[in-house]
């Protein structure tokens, strides 16, 4: 066992003599050591549960022949750092967690991994330690909140969020406001819709790195504790046979979450944690992989925020599996960490509601539900959740508003400065620029709060998996390294056709080359973290992964 080198021999009676301060017998010493990377904190929503989760994956360990040992990784909550300085901080939080996760499993010698996590970069940052490290590992994924209720109606926090631009409109007051904020989010567990903590969670269990049913199931479920305490159990026999990460994440297990995801309608920042994941495996994934599945793949979940359904609907409906089982012929046969494979799952998979997981030939939309676009405007890629957007919006000519940040863009949309038909570019947000390419739900959903019906916005920053209408994100070369859409004047004219998957800057070449010569990037007085990220970080195209 991996773990021998710290505990075997009599040279190491030191390594045994500390292992025994913590209580570790005789018999356990020959037992599998297995880490246990714990999300727990008490600021995130998603995450404020996850001791008791990771207490049955505790039994679940001792009860299957292994030993755990628990340690703790940071998470941030995107929801509360949202709109202000402390975005620039989430994306980055993300290779925080793989590092800390490598650390803590190199040092230590564990011969397994299970990974207790929720919300946007720590699963995403535990599934790239798992491939970084590659011992045998099992993510438990946390679960959603259940839905707020109001009036007869279902809340998620997105209704807050456009609440905003209500108040602003006037067609809402801030008592109405406060009303609403005390009774959308009752309780534990990420974000209701198919926001990005839930895709994630999704995508790592089609990709097959969690047991069948964990992504959809509530996170006050009962039935989440006993897939808690099933993965404690299912890593044991990974051990013993040595079924390692980058046996079950590939180039083909990764094409069936890309799958998955263009099914539901996820979020956009998938396209980004997916190829940092595979990255780390040394597996070529890139944009035209998404490009290509999203042609194949129908969108047949209607999923909020574009849609009606929540994730407790969604688990209701047969979660996961019976999204495979609608997409069987499509899918790779893959195998996953229970010891089954993909089609297996999906064969024994039962739809329980038709109308929330539809089948193919009865799609909400004939593609999938996620776009990549280029153009003048994005010669290296953007990306827009096409299933959020209105038909009437796929194409659309206008001219643009620029703002070199989030700042001045939301002034100016609170302000009413916006008109109907302005194409809003909010740049200087990258990976790079930001620095932390922030994602940007305040704008968006102030928008939706003010009625607009046909303003474009377009940043290469991102946006929150809880983002809905003609929003484009991600667009490469960002405006820090000089890409086109640093060379935006008001004014100029920006065509988008997402039925040509075309983003183009309606400006001459030569006029862009003169733009060029003179222009000069925003510069930023950085230190510590985002220092060192703004100089290590790759563009988005690339996954946003640090060099």
């Amino acid at each position: 066992m991996r773990s021998d080198n710290a505990k075997k021999g009599y040279e190491r009676a030191p390594n045994r003599a500390l292992l025994r301060s913590l209580g570790v017998t005789d018999r356990e010493m020959g037992l599998p050591f297995i880490g246990i990377a714990n999300a727990y904190n008490t600021i995130v929503p998603g995450h404020v549960h996850l001791n008791q989760l990771a207490g049955k994956v505790r039994e679940g360990i001792a009860a299957a022949g292994g030993v755990p040992f628990e340690f703790g990784t940071i998470g941030i909550c995107d929801g509360i750092a949202m709109g202000h300085e402390g975005m620039r901080y989430s994306l980055p939080s993300r290779e925080n967690i793989a590092d800390s996760i490598e650390l803590m499993v190199q040092a230590h010698c564990f011969d397994g991994l299970v990974c207790v996590g929720t919300c946007d970069k720590i699963v995403p940052g535990m599934l790239m330690a798992a491939v970084r490290c590659n011992i045998p590992t099992v993510v438990l994924t946390g679960g959603a909140m259940l839905s707020g209720f109001q009036d007869g109606k279902e809340l998620s926090l997105i209704d807050i969020f456009e609440g905003v631009g209500k108040v602003a409109a006037g067609s809402m007051t801030e008592k109405a406001l406060g009303e609403l904020e005390c009774c959308a989010m009752p309780g534990c567990g990420s974000c209701q819709g198919l926001y990005t903590a839930n895709t994630m969670a999704c995508m790592t269990e089609a990709m097959g790195m969690s047991l069948p049913g964990c992504a959809a199931t509530p996170a006050v479920d009962a039935g989440k504790l006993r897939i808690a305490r099933e993965t404690g159990e299912a890593i044991i026999p990974l051990v013993k046979k040595q079924v390692l990460p980058r046996d079950i994440i590939t180039k083909k297990s990764l094409r069936n979450a890309i799958r998955v995801d263009m099914a539901l309608g996820g979020s956009t920042n998938t396209v980004l944690h997916l190829m940092a994941i595979a990255t780390e495996a040394g597996i070529p994934l890139s944009l035209d992989d998404f490009a290509e599945l999203a042609g194949k793949i129908p969108h047949i979940c209607y999923m909020q925020p574009s849609g009606p359904h929540s994730m407790q609907t969604l688990h209701r409906a047969g979660g996961i599996p019976a999204v495979m089982k609608q997409l069987e012929k499509f899918l790779d046969n893959t195998p996953t960490v229970s010891g089954r494979k993909v089609l297996d799952i999906a064969k024994s998979a039962v739809v329980r509601n038709s109308e929330v997981i539809r089948p193919v030939k009865k799609p909400i939309n004939a593609e999938g539900g996620l776009r990549i676009l280029s153009g003048s405007l994005a010669p290296d890629g953007a990306v827009v959740k096409s299933a959020a957007v209105p038909k009437e919006m796929w194409k659309h000519t206008g001219p643009a508003r620029v703002f070199d940040g989030e700042g001045p863009a939301m002034k100016a949309i609170l302000g009413r400065k916006i008109r109907e038909g302005d194409v809003v570019v909010i740049r200087y947000e990258g990976p790079r620029g930001a620095p932390g390419m922030p994602e940007m739900l305040s704008p968006t959903s102030a928008l939706m709060g003010l009625g607009f019906k046909k303003v474009v916005l377009i940043t290469d920053g991102r946006f929150s998996g809880g983002t809905r209408g003609p929003c484009i994100g991600h667009v490469a070369p960002e405006a820090a390294a000089g890409g086109p859409i640093a060379l935006v004047k008001d004014g100029d004219t920006i065509a988008v056709d997402l039925h040509k998957k075309a983003i183009d800057l309606k400006v001459t070449a030569q006029e862009l080359k003169k733009r060029k010569n003179t222009w000069k990037p925003v510069t930023k007085n950085l230190t510590g973290v985002l220092a060192r990220y703004a100089k290590t970080v790759e563009q988005a195209n690339l996954g946003a992964v640090q060099r």
